[in-house]
């Protein structure tokens, strides 16, 4: 496996070292790979949750450019768009 050489601030390295004596994690690499993942997921999750977002103006454009209109609030529609999605 490739390494790298990574500077952290006290405060990180107080962190790291904490992960590892609560028993959750046998070194340093195995705390730094875990949040790298955790730090993956959360970029594509917010990714994925723009790509809506963006897909839901685009929708919302063109009604307007066809003259379909709503009379349901910005939370209204946000929440059935929510619902839709997570299911």
């Amino acid at each position: 496996m490739p390494t790298m050489n990574v500077s952290l601030t006290k405060e990180m390295v107080e962190f790291v070292e904490d992960e590892i004596s609560r028993g959750d994690y046998v070194s340093a690499s195995e705390v730094v790979r875990d949040a790298l993942r955790v730090l993956r997921q959360d970029r594509d999750a917010r990714e994925a949750a723009l790509q809506l977002l963006r897909a839901e103006v685009q929708k919302g454009i063109e009604d307007e450019e066809a003259g379909r209109f709503s009379d349901r609030s910005v939370n209204e529609i946000f929440d059935v768009v929510m619902r839709e999605h997570k299911a």
